[in-house]
């Protein structure tokens, strides 16, 4: 797998939205408190290392060591790997990487609120 690339924007802000019966999604935008203009939707997800939320995501091609290690922990069954470096640190100020193992990806671009905009027709 290649490097995962994003569409043009400011994708500074990240974190799980969703995660059930192998789908996660991830959300991006520059401030997540109003809304989010991407999410990056995996499906038959084998394994997941990354944090709840993190910030400024650099999609890479992950290294040999890093997609054994999936393939190991997802039993084989993770024909999509991608990596990823990120701002947060553990307790020791090490830097943290992220590691997602899933059969398929695509992205979703455009503006979703998150929160009661009401309903338009009665303004």
């Amino acid at each position: 797998m290649t490097a995962l690339e994003l569409p043009e924007g400011q994708w500074w802000d990240w974190e799980i939205m969703t995660w059930n019966a192998g789908a996660l999604t991830l959300a991006a935008s520059t401030d997540l408190t109003y809304h989010h203009g991407l999410e990056v939707v995996f499906s038959d997800v084998g394994f997941v290392q990354c944090p709840a939320l993190f910030h400024h995501a650099v999609f890479r091609e992950p290294s040999d060591a890093e997609r054994d290690f999936v393939l190991r922990q997802a039993a084989g069954d993770a024909s999509l790997i991608v990596a990823f470096d990120h701002d947060e640190q553990d307790a020791a100020g090490r830097a943290l990487s992220g590691l997602i193992g899933a059969g398929d990806v695509r992205l979703v671009t455009g503006t979703a609120y998150r929160y009661d905009r009401g309903d338009p027709r009665k303004s």
